[in-house]
């Protein structure tokens, strides 16, 4: 079972306002033999360790900002991240996906870090969560 970027579909509510995305939490693999427990400790280190990787130019986290679009963790503690940034050109393009895997990779029980960085579908600012809308004052 993966996690990725379709559960970030816009859901319309009354005066045609729009809910922030739910954000990505990590999945196991179908069939997966990490215990539950396991997977909730690592699903929240995991997430705890995206929220530490910030834009530089964007005063909210990478978790927040919805530049996160799947997590999978497999049976061996093996993360695979795929993530995007806010644009094509972002000056920290080469720099980001590192330290995402530095910030993960120090989570306890993560063995190792693989981040794939895509621009399909690209970022637009509805995948941002409430909390990064605060943070900008966008509300």
């Amino acid at each position: 079972m993966t996690q990725d970027f379709e559960n970030f579909d816009q859901k319309p509510v009354e005066d045609d306002a729009v809910l922030a995305p739910e954000p990505v939490t990590p999945s196991p693999a179908e069939g997966s033999a990490l215990p539950p427990e396991e997977l909730e400790r690592l699903s929240e280190g995991i997430i705890a360790a995206l929220k530490t990787v910030h834009d530089p130019e964007i005063p909210a986290d990478i978790y927040e900002l919805g530049l996160i679009y799947k997590v999978d963790v497999d049976d061996e503690r093996n993360v695979t991240i795929d993530m995007t940034l806010t644009t094509v050109g972002c000056p920290v393009a080469g720099e980001m996906p590192g330290w995402v895997e530095n910030a993960v990779s120090a989570v306890e029980g993560v063995k190792g870090v693989t981040v794939n960085l895509t621009f399909d579908p690209p970022w637009d600012m509805s995948r941002m969560s409430e909390e990064a809308r605060i943070a900008l004052g966008m509300f």
